[in-house]
């Protein structure tokens, strides 16, 4: 019975269809977790150090990923049920506030379609049981890592540990990886970054990498143990130095300009799940 519950074969059409509208609906979720959750750790940080300094904490208000509502920035309208669809709401209200008719960004529908997208992939590649429940809560991580990273430059803790952990219970399962490779990526992929960053800063006297890119590194490790992780790093570090060079000869921003590399090892993470295994089957076939 468990054996059916929890291993669905892949391609299951109906399961693929309810994966799409529960990626939709945590997209939805997704899209406040971005946007709040930066803000909960520089309040957090702002109380913490008016504190130290013995101040009165400039923020006193509860704010956080439920309270308070959802409203427009630009007049504070708040955010009514039927207007909280995914996308079809979007589409309803034209990509405009209903009060004071301010652009609403298309932001938060194309992140919601991508996340309803990309779950009902994980079902059809992985099927609905605990495979594919897996994979999509992944990317659910996945996807608020690359845009929190991309927006601020900074990979919080409170996503990567969990990730991580995550990893490590599910290898228990032995679905992705096994308790031993798990342990082992995450050591791995936390130390691999860590020595290229260390050696990096001795050459050239500058930091290359965040201590959130050993973090998401190690968590990606976890998942998919230590024998996906050279495939990663390669497959992120071609694309960021691909689209990193692309967009310096586009805007002449200059080789100082930071790149966020999260959203690489993001991308590179998936790829390696869905196609880790026949990639590096090929390659050694090839050899």
């Amino acid at each position: 019975m468990l054996q059916e519950i929890f291993f669905q074969p892949a391609s299951n059409l109906f399961g693929t269809f309810c994966f799409a509208v529960i990626g939709l609906l945590t997209g939805s979720f997704l899209n406040v977790v971005i946007y709040r959750l930066p803000k909960m750790m520089q309040r957090q940080f702002d109380n913490d150090l008016a504190e130290e300094l013995g101040k009165q904490p400039p923020h006193t208000d509860r704010y956080n990923l439920l309270v308070p509502r959802s409203a427009c920035p630009h007049c504070g309208h708040q955010i009514r049920a039927w207007e909280n669809i995914p996308v079809v709401s979007y589409l309803l209200i034209g990509g405009k506030c209903t009060s004071c008719k301010a652009p609403v960004s298309a932001r938060y529908p194309i992140v919601e379609t991508i996340t309803g997208a990309l779950a009902a992939a994980m079902a059809w590649h992985f099927g609905t049981g605990i495979a594919g429940m897996a994979a999509t809560v992944f990317c659910f991580f996945l996807i608020t890592l690359t845009l929190i990273d991309a927006d601020t430059q900074f990979l919080p803790d409170d996503l990567t540990y969990s990730l991580l952990w995550l990893g490590m219970l599910l290898s228990l399962t032995g679905v992705f990886s096994t308790p031993a490779t798990s342990i082992l990526g995450a050591v791995a992929g936390y130390l691999s970054l860590w020595l290229v960053f260390h050696l990096y800063r001795m050459l050239t006297g500058k930091e290359g990498f965040g201590y959130g890119d050993f973090k998401m590194l190690a968590a990606l490790g976890a998942w998919l143990g230590w024998q996906m992780l050279p495939l990663i790093i390669l497959l992120s570090s071609l694309v960021g130095s691909l689209v990193g060079i692309t967009l310096i000869l586009l805007s002449k921003m200059g080789f100082e300009t930071k790149l966020s590399f999260g959203p690489y090892l993001a991308m590179a993470g998936l790829i390696a799940m869905l196609w880790g295994q026949q990639i590096l089957h090929a390659y050694l076939s090839y050899l």
